[in-house]
């Protein structure tokens, strides 16, 4: 379908189910929500669910950018459903002639600019050669591949194509769950001598047994005994380059605890994270006897829990 006729006949909002005002943070949450319902690594050969992937995706592409929303909306605030089937041409039922040229304006800057003459585009002026279609795609990458960055192979197939093709696609260091790489002018060729359309492709990462991400940090859990949270002690923590950081747990540190190791989580060309270490006290569940008795003497003296704060002894 022509990229003009797309934007009026379809209704973006609602194919990610957000209101025409939900901000661009809610947008783009939903669009996280079904992208990971619909992907087709979780929905190996689902028709439907591959054909859903590609419409929230498309819907994402336009109102999930600011700059693509704005022209979008005033899109379908000008075209409204008067242009039908025509490609730029006037039809009964538009308002008067100012709105048609703010429409034709608009549409120039969206598919390519007016061409003088009577050209192919109506409101006297005309569009330029429209480009190709938007192709889609998705890789799954591992935990250390999105994190280092990595190049892959995309092969496509394709109504859109003359045949199978294989896309190299390079995955920026710092890539995240859902996010969208465009590779340029790899997607489907013009019909009529314009630029090719791009390639579109989602991300999905595999989990670690060790790390988890915010963003650009690195969470590890590591824990102690009880004994390295009361005295405190020198532990040594794992990085995901295989190697390791030393950490000085102070003494007294509760479990549950974060410590923050600067500069050592993901790096990517616009920030570098931390690495984000969260404590947590190693309780034996078969304590050995020596280990018994012991914490037997411990009863005995140790300082009594906090517990009046609650309102029980």
């Amino acid at each position: 379908m022509e990229p003009q006729r797309d934007w009026l006949e379809k209704d973006f909002y609602k194919e990610l189910g957000v209101s025409k005002t939900a901000s661009t943070k809610d947008i783009s949450k939903a669009y996280r929500k079904l992208a990971r319902t619909y992907h087709p690594d979780t929905n190996q050969g689902d028709v439907k669910a591959e054909e859903r992937f590609k419409k929230i995706s498309t819907a994402y592409e336009v109102i999930g950018d600011e700059s693509n929303r704005k022209k979008y909306d005033e899109f379908r605030r000008l075209g409204g459903g008067g242009m039908g089937g025509h490609r730029g041409g006037y039809s009964p039922g538009q308002s008067g002639a100012g709105d048609i040229g703010d429409l034709s304006d608009l549409l120039g800057g969206l598919f390519g600019g007016a061409r003088g003459g009577h050209g192919r585009g109506g409101f006297g002026g005309g569009f330029g050669p429209m480009p190709g279609t938007d192709l889609q795609a998705s890789l799954t990458l591992t935990f250390h591949e999105a994190v280092e960055g990595v190049t892959k192979t995309v092969r496509l197939s394709s109504q859109a194509l003359r045949g199978p093709m294989e896309v190299s696609v390079r995955i920026p260091p710092g890539v995240e769950d859902g996010q969208r790489i465009r590779v340029p002018g790899k997607g489907a060729p013009s019909s009529d001598g314009g630029d090719p359309g791009d390639l579109l492709v989602s991300i999905g990462i595999t989990g670690h047994p060790v790390f988890e991400r915010d963003g650009k940090h690195l969470l590890v859990t590591v824990p102690v005994t009880y004994s390295e949270a009361v005295f405190g002690h020198d532990v040594a923590v794992p990085l995901l380059s295989g190697n390791s950081v030393t950490v000085r747990i102070p003494a007294g540190t509760p479990s549950g605890k974060m410590l923050r190791v600067r500069g050592k989580g993901v790096q990517s060309s616009s920030a570098t994270g931390d690495l984000l270490v969260t404590i947590e006290v190693h309780i034996p569940e078969n304590p050995s006897d020596a280990e018994r008795t012991l914490i037997e003497k411990l009863r005995e003296v140790e300082t009594a829990a906090p517990r009046s704060a609650l309102g029980v002894s």
